[in-house]
């Protein structure tokens, strides 16, 4: 029998877990575990087939491996509350705080593979298309701003006049919701131009697609209502908790959708959404009581080689802390933002390689020789020019170390410059003369231009 979990975040700092057996006559949520997970607050949680995401207002992302039930360590980029998280399948996470910066981590290691400086102010709500190759990100500049996640680039801007606090792209991928308190504006992908408007009784809290075409949303009330994004008609409504809904989340079963809804005053709910009979009120399946009061809500499914017992995943973690050493989890990422709107890439730092070194290398031949025509022959140009050149080759050797990708254009640099070093020499028995200083010049000058692309 599938096994599904129910995730929430609290003010009170705490993380719960509870699983269901889906497709028993009554779901009723037994608790899995309970994690004091943050230091304030929690904002927002995410889940994929493995992992589990949760942000704070501690400025940390916190991890846990659900497979082997550990928790797996935390992502200290973020410098401001996190905002956001979203999970691309099983291999990557993209992270926004009020920091501004949007962040795209690898789940393999957990390194930050680009950081961008994506709005002026904070970063709002993010989403990622359906074909992983776009995300839209909304913020308190009161922008929609649209990525390419291929190169990482800003593909498009557009100025909303309002500060959107929400924003998701339908299962298909052809429309996407912008919501401003409680309006919702439905864009068309194709041209990107608002198609319609929907405006809900109460401020918009969350908002979740049961299909292409059904939204569900919760407002700052206790009820619920689902919408047909086409006809921008409100198809069904009705009481779905005592105090204000909080947070959305919905899976598919073979017939039917489960939409989970939390409210404030701690009751996570599930309900049974027939989309044939969609404006018939959904029957409530189960429900249970945290006793917190809940801010966010995911749900978690297991990939079909994740089907395992408790006991299995202890003896597998048993397994592994015999064999490999004692280590850290805990990861740390250097703040370096990136603005893209001037086309500079971050990258995660790496180790110089030793013809790395090489750059280096002719940045201090060329100041040596710079200062060596100075000291013999009272020449000014030779020492500026030599100061200058070696600069420009520092800099250009400083840019292939942080891509390990340069190093054939690294070995063919190093390679042009001994080949006109040995030439020069033996031609004029001059060590450092003025042709190789301009030749390294403007081979680092290539160098750092194309770094900057």
């Amino acid at each position: 029998m599938e096994r599904v979990g129910l995730i929430a975040g609290s003010y009170e700092q705490i993380v719960f877990g509870y699983k269901v057996r889906v497709g028993e006559k009554e779901w009723t949520p037994t608790a899995d575990f309970t994690h004091h997970a943050h230091t304030a607050s929690l904002s927002v949680v995410a889940a994929s087939d493995r992992f589990i995401a949760t942000g704070s207002r501690d400025e940390t992302i916190q991890l846990y491996d659900l497979r082997k039930r550990v928790e797996h360590g935390a992502l200290l980029h973020h410098d401001g509350t996190i905002s956001c998280l979203e999970f691309y399948g099983a291999s990557h996470l993209l992270s926004g705080g009020e920091d501004g910066l949007l962040c795209v981590w690898s789940t393999k290691k957990w390194e930050c593979l680009k950081s961008i400086k994506a709005h002026k102010g904070h970063v709002s709500s993010l989403s990622v298309h359906p074909s992983g190759k776009l995300a839209l990100s909304v913020g308190t500049d009161k922008t929609l701003r649209t990525w390419n996640l291929i190169d990482g680039r800003s593909a498009f801007i557009k100025n909303i006049k309002q500060n959107a606090h929400i924003v998701m792209w339908s299962p298909t991928g052809d429309k996407y919701i912008v919501a401003v308190n409680d309006k919702m504006d439905i864009y068309s992908l194709e041209t990107a131009s608002v198609t319609g408007t929907i405006t809900n009784p109460k401020r918009i809290s969350s908002l979740k697609f049961l299909s292409p075409a059904i939204l569900a949303v919760a407002g700052d009330e206790e009820t619920l209502r689902l919408y047909d994004i086409d006809t921008q008609k409100c198809l069904c409504e009705f009481k779905a908790h005592e105090t204000r809904v909080k947070a959305l989340d919905c899976f598919q079963m073979e017939d039917y959708c489960v939409l989970v809804s939390a409210s404030n005053d701690g009751f996570i709910k599930m309900w049974k959404v027939d989309l044939d009979k969609v404006m018939e009120p959904p029957v409530l399946l189960g429900e249970v009581n945290t006793t917190a009061r809940l801010t966010c809500l995911a749900v978690w499914r297991p990939g079909p080689q994740q089907e395992v017992t408790v006991e299995q995943a202890a003896a597998s973690q048993a397994v592994e802390d015999v064999s490999e050493p004692t280590k850290s989890k805990r990861v740390r990422i250097s703040a370096e933002e990136v603005v893209i709107e001037e086309d500079k890439d971050c990258k995660v730092k790496g180790v110089n390689m030793p013809v790395d070194w090489i750059g280096y290398g002719y940045a201090t031949l060329l100041v040596t020789g710079g200062i060596m025509g100075y000291a013999r022959k009272g020449s000014v140009p030779s020492l500026v020019a030599g100061v200058f050149f070696g600069c420009l080759a520092a800099v250009g050797a400083y840019q292939m170390s942080q891509n390990p990708k340069n190093i054939w254009l690294s070995l063919a640099a190093a390679g042009i410059l001994t080949a006109i070093m040995g030439i020069r020499f033996l031609n004029s028995g001059k060590f450092m003369p003025a042709g190789l200083m301009a030749g390294a010049s403007i081979l680092m000058l290539v160098k750092i231009g194309l770094g900057m692309l």
